[in-house]
């Protein structure tokens, strides 16, 4: 399938570059599986268009600030001439973290990537967290280990020096604000470095409606990283290469979704994160009580679901 049928016109006027003051004041296009019949609606009638026996899947991974800006200790830099001394080092860079490989180290995206070798060092704050680049990976990565002089510990420090991580529609500078708003209300597992952004507009009063209704809800986490941003730079979707992206279902949550499977209720899928996770460990019948599995699998419109039958998904339209 080649990636030009997916163009499309989207002026950047129309990209919202905010949050509603309400989270369930956005507006849903509903779409009739029988019929294909589009309907406008708002969001706050998603509890209503539900039949009542559905399962629906959260993805409950919670955003990490994961930009940090720091300046380079320059361990392989040249001496400075006498006229650039004053400018030496001052430039800003830029390490987004992508995934956590174990504690204190992290795969990241790392600007200019040029001048970050093997061994150089990056100051963060007043000093109190540092990076080393310990290893160069695929997909223009760095491998980073963090160290910090203070006794709270590298985790702390990246959550108060960091910076939300935006999607790149969205044409500002994060801030506090953001800190709350682009997590889920149900976002309880720290790791992701984007949100899952179709649960954004779920409100706790949304989702105890939606259990007074009859409706099962279950959570797995799938840590949302480069695989689900990464620009797609093939022709075609089948040469485009994943970036893995773990993600775990507790044995609980997988007793609901193959109990939901076998009596053939609807499992609703709260954005392509969950559909992934869902759809992967189905096809490699993945014991759901196992460690983290990660996964590089694309979905796209010609692949038949194993697991889910219905789609929530998110647009940033500003209407």
């Amino acid at each position: 399938m080649r990636l030009d049928e997916f163009d499309y016109v989207l002026p950047p006027a129309q990209i919202a570059q905010r949050p509603l003051q309400r989270r369930d004041s956005s507006r849903l296009l509903a779409m009739d599986r029988t019929s294909g019949k589009l309907t406008d609606r708002m969001f706050a009638e998603f509890t209503g268009l539900l039949r009542g026996d559905e399962l629906i899947v959260l993805n409950n991974a919670r955003v990490v600030p994961a930009r940090l800006f720091g300046k380079r200790t320059g361990v392989f830099s040249d001496a400075p001439s006498r006229a650039a001394r004053r400018e030496h080092l001052s430039a800003t860079v830029e390490v987004f973290l992508t995934r956590q490989v174990c504690p204190d180290v992290w795969e990241a995206l790392v600007r200019p990537g040029r001048k970050m070798k093997t061994g150089e060092r990056v100051v963060f704050g007043d000093g109190e967290l540092e990076a080393e680049i310990i290893g160069r990976g695929e997909f223009g990565l760095r491998t980073v280990r963090f160290t910090s002089r203070d006794p709270a510990g590298v985790s702390v420090q990246i959550e108060r020096l960091g910076h939300v991580p935006l999607p790149p529609y969205i044409d500002r500078e994060d801030e506090s604000e953001d800190r709350e708003r682009y997590q889920t209300v149900f976002a309880s597992r720290p790791g992701a470095v984007a949100a899952p952004t179709a649960g954004l507009h779920f409100t706790p009063e949304m989702l105890s409606a939606i259990r007074a209704r009859g409706v099962e809800i279950c959570e797995l986490t799938l840590d949302v990283g480069l695989g689900t941003f990464q620009p797609i730079h093939s022709e075609t979707l089948e040469e485009h290469v994943m970036h893995a992206e773990s993600y775990e279902i507790s044995p609980q949550a997988a007793q609901q979704i193959q109990a939901a499977y076998s009596a053939l209720r609807p499992i609703l899928a709260v954005g392509t994160t969950v559909v992934r996770a869902l759809e992967d460990s189905a096809l490699r019948a993945v014991q759901p009580c196992a460690p983290q599995r990660p996964v590089r699998t694309l979905w796209y419109v010609l692949a038949k679901p194993k697991r889910v039958c219905l789609l929530h998904l998110d647009s940033h339209f500003a209407w």
